[in-house]
């Protein structure tokens, strides 16, 4: 996994619009998602996965990844669809519906060259399971979550309400989980297109949580996730302060320093770098776009 590429905002597009994945390519987007599976009725599914080949093979994506979301293998299209999602070489495969490590192995094994898988977590079997999909994680060419805030809510029957009170555990969890296996994971879909505050509030929520960013299902929810998600410019400032100050000669081998009356240990050094690398993509990749 590539741990400080920038991950703020993954947008889900169905792969039966073409219109759609056309614009995909001019939007601020970090992660580009080209949907087989809950946003394709099943009459078009067979021409949504050639048009996500198409897309693949076509490129001019620049610098966003591209993902493809293939059905489950317990669906009728699911093996159609990972073998050609394989053959495109897309940046990684997201599967669906995950509830143990051994429903990562099929997948994984007919991915080849650089792709990467990415799952869902979007059961209660899988919440249960978390370490042991995480320890699963480097046989499976894992390197992503995505929770699937609404396929879980329906599983659980529970009411998520503006706050995801029931969901929070499990959330919580799952960012744990992801660390410890040194996973990116990124946030569930915002459901209300219209409801921009929400949406804010939620992406908020989210990085509170520890998210790398957020799946979206909209292009006018990007601004607010890549805006929730970008470091600030007083967090940089004060990651660079804590790196230079771990960079003196004087203060080699040292665990603590005080930096600018503040404590700080050689855990916060690793959190800084990380943050300045991420913030370091991010402005490349606007001065790119620019």
């Amino acid at each position: 996994m590539i741990a400080d590429r920038p991950r703020r905002s993954a947008l889900y597009l169905p792969a039966s619009n073409p219109r759609a994945i056309e614009k995909a390519r001019t939007l601020a987007c970090d992660v580009v998602i080209l949907d087989l599976e809950d946003a394709v009725a099943p009459d078009a599914k067979v021409e949504a996965r050639s048009l996500a080949v198409e897309a693949v093979r076509a490129g001019g994506f620049g610098r966003r990844e591209v993902v493809i979301r293939v059905n489950g293998l317990d669906t009728p299209w699911g093996a159609a669809d990972l073998g050609a999602a394989a053959s495109v070489h897309p940046d990684a495969v997201l599967v669906p519906k995950i509830a143990a490590p051994e429903d990562l192995a099929p997948y994984a094994a007919a991915l080849g060259g650089p792709t990467r898988l990415w799952a869902m977590i979007e059961t209660c079997a899988a919440v249960f399971r978390l370490d042991a999909l995480g320890q699963a994680a480097a046989a499976s060419r894992t390197d992503a979550w995505v929770i699937g805030g609404n396929d879980l809510a329906k599983e659980m029957r529970c009411r998520p309400g503006a706050d995801r009170a029931p969901l929070q555990p499990a959330l919580a969890l799952a960012v744990m989980a992801a660390r410890a296996h040194g996973l990116a994971i990124l946030d569930g879909v915002y459901n209300a297109i219209e409801d921009l505050e929400g949406l804010a509030r939620e992406c908020e929520q989210a990085v509170d949580f520890g998210f790398d960013g957020k799946s979206l299902i909209h292009p006018s929810h990007l601004a607010a996730a890549n805006r929730a998600f970008t470091p600030s410019a007083e967090a940089v400032a004060w990651a660079r302060t804590v790196a230079a100050a771990f960079d003196l000669a004087e203060n080699a081998g040292k665990g603590v320093l005080r930096v600018e009356g503040r404590m700080v240990e050689r855990l916060h050094l690793a959190q800084a770098r990380r943050l300045i690398a991420v913030a370091d993509a991010i402005t490349a990749h606007e001065v790119a776009e620019a």
